[in-house]
């Protein structure tokens, strides 16, 4: 966390990560596991028929040119305008989906061109797309604001991020920030740390292209929530609606972001990077997305208030 009162504060693209906006987003539905069981095989596949995945998989989501620049900009309010999320989606997701400082005249025609391709995929590392059964609950009231109310009751969580544009946002900037540190005198033990002063002209173009990049990965993570809710519609002859496939919660690692704290006793702007897992904010959801073997928890921070 920097203090941008600090004018020697500065921005590290390595640090906030390179896969920009990798975050969690789980949907609950209204089966549970002895309805999906005599279907696994037959479920699993539709999903991989639906979901790209793999190094430089190519998406199904049809997209053009202007709807890239346009998704960069808007993030999951071009997912909506183009019918791919539902409208309540965007009140389950931090920042509502869209990073408003986002400029992708900011983001290179290589990242864009990286990132046409791959809209609605998966990629591949410790990403997944995981059909989960809930195997305790804790807190019944919390669950049930959640929707999930039983033992056995089928959720699926997706994790990803922004592909390969989000990848090259980083580099590109990596690449201005080294020329910024000799010009600023700024040293570091890491190539990949490299960094600039967050008001200067490099930090500023990184953070309106890392917001840009952010957008696109929720409007990833939509596309897929779109194309999981078809999968299970499909097997289920239904629709998702009717199976109940609502957002529960979409979070984001590997992203910066400006924020308000005290500091003794003073009100300041500061910038925050969390860093493969999110800080449980005011009565809003915080999972642990990678890491965990089995399990992945919902949880709520009760400090604030009881009621969610």
């Amino acid at each position: 966390e920097e203090s941008l009162d600090d004018p020697e504060a500065v921005i590290s693209p390595g640090g906030v990560g390179f896969d920009i906006n990798c975050g969690v987003r789980l949907l609950r539905t209204n089966l549970f596991e002895g309805d999906v069981a005599p279907v696994k095989e037959q479920l699993t596949q539709t999903l991989f028929d639906h979901i790209p995945v793999g190094v430089g998989s190519k998406g199904m989501i049809p997209m053009s040119a202007r709807d890239l620049e346009e998704a960069l900009e808007m993030g999951m309010d071009w997912s909506l305008r183009e019918g791919y999320i539902w409208a309540e989606d965007k009140e389950h997701c931090e920042e509502y989906g869209r990073m408003l400082q986002a400029d992708p005249t900011k983001v290179s025609a290589r990242a864009k061109k990286r990132g046409l391709p791959q809209l609605g995929t998966l990629g591949a590392g410790n990403h997944y797309a995981e059909i989960q059964v809930v195997d305790e609950i804790y807190n019944k009231q919390a669950a049930r604001r959640m929707g999930i109310d039983e033992v056995g009751q089928v959720c699926v969580m997706i994790h990803c991020g922004s592909r390969g544009l989000g990848h090259q946002v980083a580099t590109d900037a990596l690449t201005e920030m080294e020329r910024a540190m000799r010009r600023d005198n700024i040293v570091v033990n890491d190539r990949q740390l490299a960094c600039a002063r967050i008001n200067s002209e490099e930090g500023q173009n990184y953070l309106k292209a890392m917001a840009a990049a952010a957008n696109y990965a929720w409007v990833n993570r939509s596309s897929m929530t779109f194309l999981c809710r078809q999968a299970f519609a499909k097997l289920f002859h239904s629709t998702p609606d009717d199976l109940d496939m609502h957002m529960i919660y979409d979070v984001s690692h590997n992203i910066a972001k400006i924020e308000q704290h005290m500091v003794e006793w003073r009100q300041k702007n500061s910038d925050v990077t969390p860093k493969g897992g999110h800080k449980s904010l005011p009565s809003q959801p915080s999972p642990y997305p990678s890491g965990l073997p089995t399990n992945r928890p919902a949880c709520i921070n009760w400090r604030y208030n009881g009621n969610l």
